[in-house]
């Protein structure tokens, strides 16, 4: 059953306000997109330069700080629910929010995402353009600088290993022309089928709350490497559904982590224990879980 539909159901004339997005005022808000004042720092230390810093004179940046603060510094929000503890720490610590007042609730799938024929992948990755002895590694997503693309080349181009395969799927700025190892697929409508062609997906991400991607490339039974800066991380062990590093921008680190999982034996052994993960994940226990935060709040009320 849809959220709405369960929303709808569980609650009548509008008796607790639940906003997705920033706004001046709401029962509960659901944090999906971070703190962006946090973003912008991160941003403004791995772009230094006059520019970056302009940015906080923006309107469209300024306008989010300021429903940030209405939200979480000013009582705006009664109730917040955030997609990992990375966000409920942010929160806390950057406007004194009562933690006992925000709620981990991770982003969960549909079941959709799991309904794929058997012994498929060989089709997938021949339509894809992917040979047999090719190991492709998958980045996909918008905003390729807070993703961190170009580091991910950097650790690429360093590996002496002719098989690799980089293949980069959304839209941005291109850090590195294409070549033979380098592929940039642009916006794909089919993702399900790249992630289960793809051999790694590999998010060395300056800033994410937590990463859709990520839990869908393990839906595929793909291992994913990441950062402490997405949020994601906090529900994979290192060395079981792929491999957590430091930062992004440690380009040795991220090569090590990816010519650790260049064993095609190892990424067997973690397919299934990554596809089994991404179950427990599913968009059932997500509004489950929602709905229980927002009952609570009626009861208040």
């Amino acid at each position: 059953m849809r959220f709405a539909q369960m929303f709808q159901e569980s609650f009548r004339n509008d008796e607790v306000s639940f906003s997705l997005d920033r706004v001046l005022r709401c029962d509960c808000y659901r944090a999906g997109d971070g703190v962006h004042r946090i973003w912008l720092e991160r941003r403004a230390r791995s772009e230094p330069g006059p520019h970056t810093w302009f940015q906080l004179l923006n309107r469209k940046h300024r306008e989010i700080l300021e429903l940030e603060r209405a939200l979480l510094q000013y009582g705006g929000a009664k109730q917040v629910i955030a997609n990992s503890y990375l966000v409920k720490k942010e929160i806390v610590s950057e406007f004194g929010y009562d933690e006992k007042r925000v709620a981990v609730i991770y982003n969960g799938l549909p079941e959709a995402h799991f309904k794929r024929k058997p012994g498929i992948r060989a089709e997938l990755r021949r339509h894809w353009g992917l040979r047999e002895p090719e190991i492709a590694l998958l980045i996909a997503g918008s905003g390729w600088s807070r993703k961190g693309l170009r580091y991910l080349i950097q650790a690429v181009k360093r590996i002496k290993n002719s098989s690799l395969r980089l293949l980069i799927a959304g839209t941005g700025k291109k850090p590195a022309p294409p070549s033979t190892a380098i592929r940039y697929l642009g916006p794909v409508a089919d993702m399900p089928s790249l992630y289960a062609a793809a051999d790694l997906f590999v998010l060395p991400t300056l800033y994410d709350p937590f990463s859709n991607a990520c839990l869908e490339a393990l839906s595929a039974g793909t291992p994913v490497i990441t950062t402490m800066a997405n949020g994601f991380s906090e529900i994979i062990e290192s060395g079981v559904h792929g491999q957590i590093i430091d930062r992004g921008d440690d380009i040795r680190a991220l090569q090590q982590a990816i010519e650790n999982w260049i064993e095609p034996e190892r990424r067997t052994r973690a397919s299934k224990p990554c596809i089994d993960l991404a179950r427990a994940y599913s968009m059932d226990r997500n509004v489950e879980r929602t709905l229980r935060v927002l009952e609570g709040l009626r009861a208040e009320s």
